[in-house]
């Protein structure tokens, strides 16, 4: 087994790195070659492990997905973020359960609602790496973010109830609720706790190595530590996720450089597996379809994905306008957001392994002993939709945000507060350097006065380089100081580069002193490569 998912894991990250490299969907194109691949003679079938979703896959992505977060944007969103995070997937739940409750004769109430919590989270990482690449309003991916960090926790509590009540634990709505808030409080505990404590201990290390390293341990411990208090995983690891991406900024250079890089290839390979590994599930949810009819089978699965797809729109919709129109403060404190924005939100609903990973930690059979009603079905029926969802939104949400014309406005405005913002800063600088020089002007004044004329220019350049990406067109202006001077440094940086390695190669230098010397060049050039 463990050689499968390491092959797995292999073709995932080949396959992505061909649908990248000609700007194709990764996550369709992985769904699709998984659907393929197991149609193969000789693919061994693998059926997916809920405890390796759970406890493995999930908890880095979504504090990857935290760190990256803006606390800010998600804070000023926190009500239509609560609508499509808590309320939404509740819906969900209960629609789909009615649905499947009124058409499959097999199904307890209990149990379509099992099947509802379970298809009930979107998960945004498709959504949002659409968005990015077609430049979605920044509020819109804030919205979308802020679901998929919250959603999971809210569906996977209503599973618990709902599984409680179909293998006769007993479940009350009263109870249920009190399980709601002991998930998210308890959550939310924990995830400060381990954010401050984590924090604490990353700031007296000053070891960049060290600190990434405890930053990989700290979703996983996070999300056991919850789990085991029957608080919420998700929402511990989400809130430690945001306290520490918050905190950043108290690190130092090196370890936010590295933590990026390490986040960055970890969401690579976690995301690409995990959407190879909903494809290739197909032969294990059709195995256990023996003794449905094929009508029943058919339109269920319509039915349930219908109903996926059209409670999401009903549903942001009105919770989008009707609070507005009922509430000034609200219309005052909140900016209007466009119908068709809106209808983006509504459109991003595709679904991923979080649903695989519940379905399949459905018990096989009952308190009573009896076989747990309709479980093969619901897998199939999650393997629907959550393939459904992917298809029809991944498939269709680029065509429908350029047809609608739903595209960002804050490059424009970002470039000018970035430059406001690098000219005050540049301000300060300059006046610590007079300040310093000025106080030791009696120590070796031609040495600091000549690294002071230095550093004054390269002041002006760096302040001058952001008001020069305003509106800057190099056909009709010509090509600005900075960019001048950045071409010609990047150029300077690479004959550099050349005649280290040259030297390396020729016995002169150690691989030692040539890795230390490229990292300085290295860095130099992430300064001045910024497009």
């Amino acid at each position: 087994m463990n050689g499968i998912l390491l092959g797995v894991v292999v073709a995932a990250l080949l396959v992505a790195a061909v649908a990248r490299r000609f700007g194709l969907s990764s996550p369709l194109i992985l769904v699709l070659v998984g659907l393929i691949a197991c149609q193969i003679p000789g693919v061994p079938e693998l059926e997916l492990d809920p405890d390796l979703v759970l406890f493995v896959v999930l908890p880095p992505l979504l504090y990857s997905a935290a760190l990256d977060s803006s606390y800010l944007a998600l804070r000023s969103n926190l009500r239509p973020i609560g609508f499509l995070a808590v309320g939404l997937p509740l819906a969900t739940t209960a629609a789909v359960g009615f649905v499947a409750y009124l058409i499959v004769p097999e199904f307890s109430i209990a149990a379509a609602l099992v099947l509802g919590a379970i298809v009930a989270p979107p998960d945004a990482v498709s959504a949002s790496a659409i968005g990015r690449k077609l430049g979605l309003p920044r509020r819109i991916m804030t919205l979308l973010g802020g679901e998929s960090l919250l959603n999971d926790a809210t569906a996977l509590t209503a599973y618990k109830v709902a599984l409680a009540a179909a293998v006769g634990t007993g479940a009350t709505l009263i109870g249920g609720f009190e399980t709601f808030l002991v998930a998210a409080v308890g959550g939310t505990v924990i995830g400060l706790a381990v954010g401050f404590v984590i924090s604490k201990v990353r700031g007296k290390l000053q070891d960049p190595v060290m600190e990434s390293g405890i930053g990989l341990v700290v979703p996983f411990f996070t999300y056991l530590a919850a789990e085991e208090v029957h608080a919420s995983g998700v929402i511990a690891v989400v809130v430690a996720g945001l306290f520490l991406g918050q905190r950043s900024t108290r690190a130092s250079y090196a370890t936010r450089l590295q933590d990026t890089a390490v986040w960055k290839a970890v969401d690579l390979i976690l995301e690409s597996f995990v959407f190879l590994l909903i494809g290739l599930q197909l032969p294990s949810v059709v195995n256990g379809l023996q003794g449905y009819s094929t009508s029943i089978v058919v339109w269920a699965s319509i039915a349930v994905l219908v109903t996926v797809v059209v409670v999401r729109i009903a549903w942001v919709f009105p919770f989008t306008y009707v609070p507005r129109w009922l509430s000034p403060r609200i219309r005052a404190r909140e900016p209007e957001i466009s119908a068709r924005a809106v209808f983006v939100v509504s459109w991003a609903g595709m679904r991923g392994v979080v649903s695989l990973a519940a379905a399949f930690a459905i018990p096989l059979t009952v308190n009573s002993g009896e076989d747990f009603p309709g479980r093969s079905l619901i897998l199939f029926l999650t393997f629907v939709v959550v393939v459904g969802t992917l298809l029809l939104h991944g498939l269709t949400l680029p065509w429908v945000i350029r047809v609608l014309g739903v595209q960002g406005d804050e490059e424009q405005s970002d470039a000018r507060a970035e430059a406001a913002a690098q000219d005050k800063a540049a301000r300060a600088a300059a006046a610590r350097l007079d300040e310093l020089v000025g106080a030791d002007a009696d120590d070796v004044p031609q040495v600091r006065n000549r690294a002071a004329d230095i550093l004054r220019s390269w002041n002006t350049h760096r302040a001058n380089s952001a008001w020069e990406r305003l509106g800057r067109s190099d056909e009709d202006l010509g090509e600005s100081p900075s960019n001048a001077f950045r071409s010609l440094r990047l150029e300077m940086i690479d004959a550099e580069r050349g005649v280290f390695i040259a030297e390396r190669d020729a016995g002169r230098i150690d691989d030692e002193v040539l890795r230390k010397v490229l990292r300085e060049l290295d860095l130099e050039e992430a300064t001045l490569d910024r497009d």
